[in-house]
Formats: C-alpha cells, structure tokens, sequence
C-alpha cells in the first residue's frame, strides 16, 4: 500500500512541471495591460477635458440630475440639481469650494478638509493607476476574483495620504 502511495506521489510529482502554469503578472504588468485596451497612454493623455451627466438616486423617488466636468491636469466641478436649485462643488487644483442653495448657503463657502479631499481626489483625470508611483501611490495585487461572473484582479491601491482604494481590473 505504501509503495503504491509513494509511486502515486512520484508520478504526480513527475507530471507537475508538464502541468500548465499561469504566468504570473506583476501590477506594473496589468496596470500597463489595462491602459493599453484603453488606447494607451499617449491617447489617454490627448483627452484635455471630459463632461458626464447623469442622475443621483438619493432614496424612493428622489432623483439628482447631475453635470461632471473635469480638465487637466487636476480640475473638477460638478452641478447637480434638488428642489429646483443647483448646487455645486469645485476644486481648481488647490482649493475645494461648494455652493448649496438648498441648505440655505447662498454663498459659495471653501470645503471641509475631508470633502476637500475627496473633490481633490475626483479632479486626478487618469484616475490613480496612471503614473501611480509618480504620484506617491503604492498598488499591490491582492488576487483574482469573481465580477458579476467575469474573472477581475483586485488591485489594492494606497493613495499618497494613506487612504485605501480597491481596483478590479477585468482579467481579460
């Protein structure tokens, strides 16, 4: 019984290297993967400005139409609309700034640090991949793992101030 054990082992052990092995993809290797099926980085980088719409659900009923606008390099204000007043929030690359009518805010007032931040973060046009070390970030590779049935790798991205994003990148 043991002899047939250990020439069990032995075998497998003699097929494992014939075994298919998956390569082993480093984060700088996804990361530019994924920018080339973007068009890479030199067309990414020709985009000056970008403009989306689109609509807040804020609970049963309650819809926010809104207007993004972002430029280069770190610019971003966005307009939204609730009870028939337009409320906006900016930051032109150093300071942060909102206007909320419908809380009875007439005058534009600078942002809290903390929403400060997360306008500052919104206004990076490439998104925190994109020269990633450059920009103080840290990205590890966290693993594999199941997208609305489709194979995604979970990137684990510490932005510069120490705050923790996760990335999923479509394995494909």
């Amino acid at each position: 019984m043991l002899r047939k054990i250990l020439m069990g082992i032995t075998v497998l052990a003699l097929l494992a290297p014939l075994a298919p092995v998956a390569s082993a993809q480093t984060v700088d290797e996804l990361i530019a993967k994924n920018i080339e099926a973007k068009g890479g980085l030199a067309k990414i980088k020709a985009v000056k400005s970008m403009r989306a719409t689109g609509k807040m659900i804020g609970g049963p009923g309650m819809e926010f139409p809104f207007v993004m606008m972002n430029k280069r390099p770190k610019s971003t204000r966005m307009e939204f609309t609730f009870q028939g007043m337009t409320g906006m929030q900016v930051y032109d690359g150093k300071t942060a700034w909102m206007s909320m009518p419908f809380a009875g805010k007439k005058e534009p007032e600078v942002m809290p640090p903390d929403e400060s931040k997360m306008l500052e973060e919104q206004a990076d046009f490439d998104g925190p991949l994109v020269d990633y070390k450059e920009k103080g970030h840290t990205v590890e590779l966290v693993g594999k793992e199941q997208v609305e049935g489709a194979d995604a790798y979970k990137l684990k991205v510490t932005l510069k101030g120490g705050d923790v994003r996760h990335i999923y990148l479509d394995a494909e």
